[in-house]
């Protein structure tokens, strides 16, 4: 009898359920759990492999009869912001962002139930409790951080910390080929500042600095105007079966 190691990834097909992005059709996944000492180098080739994680899970649309859905990662070292990019960059520069240990806090969890109320009412994680948040950010055996964006205070030069409101957020997973940015939310009352724009390219900026190739932005789905942002950041490079195709640059 064939015994299988411990150390195995098992696979998973979710039951088929309605899309989030494509009116009318059903989506699937394939997962697998991401545990022990062997989770952040699985976790790294299951994401240069299109996958993404969600707390101790990695997971990948497995769709029957729709390829829509499709990985995108940033050429960090050769992107090139648009004019209106580099206008929010600036627009943000009263911004300081901390690297924190993967721990929740209270005005973290206030900030994210603003976010949802605002953007995602009817979204499936509309009703993710203190609890469930909690267990969003700690629940991890990869290398990964959580970003506190903060308005600039009067020591914010001398302590790298921010000295105002909390105002961003972003768990982000750091890959041996990236960063990854696994879930971010924002003060939903201060669009002006295009905040969702500025986390990705602040997140360029750190994989840069870290000299690291790529940043990974999830799924882009064409056709889809919740994906379509993603689209904008070049150059960049999407997942088709053929693999990784460069697009723009």
């Amino acid at each position: 009898m064939t015994q299988i190691s411990r150390n195995t990834p098992q696979f998973y097909l979710t039951a088929p359920a309605p899309c989030p992005y494509l009116p009318g059709k059903f989506e699937r996944k394939i997962f697998t759990h991401l545990i022990g000492e062997s989770a952040p180098a699985l976790n790294d080739m299951l994401t240069q492999g299109g996958f993404r994680r969600s707390q101790n899970i990695a997971y990948r649309p497995a769709c029957e009869a729709c390829r829509a859905c499709v990985s995108v990662r940033v050429c960090a070292g050769q992107f090139v912001p648009t004019r209106s990019q580099r206008r929010i960059w600036k627009r943000n520069a009263d911004l300081v962002g901390e690297e924190l240990p993967p721990q929740p806090s209270a005005d973290q969890y206030a900030l994210f139930r603003d976010y949802l109320e605002a953007r995602h009412a009817e979204g499936g994680m509309a009703d993710m409790s203190v609890l469930d948040y909690s267990m969003m950010i700690e629940d991890t055996y990869v290398d990964t951080h959580v970003v506190e964006y903060r308005l600039r205070g009067p020591d914010s030069g001398v302590t790298r910390r921010g000295g105002g409101d909390l105002v961003a957020v972003a768990l982000t997973d750091i890959l041996a080929d990236g960063l990854s940015m696994v879930y971010s939310f924002f003060d939903p009352g201060r669009a002006n500042r295009s905040l969702g724009t500025f986390l990705i390219l602040d997140h360029i900026e750190r994989a840069r600095r870290l000299a690291l190739p790529y940043l990974y932005l999830g799924y882009w789905v064409e056709g889809s105007p919740k994906m379509d942002y993603k689209s904008r950041f070049l150059p960049q490079e999407r997942l088709y079966p053929s693999g990784w195709l460069r697009v723009g640059g």
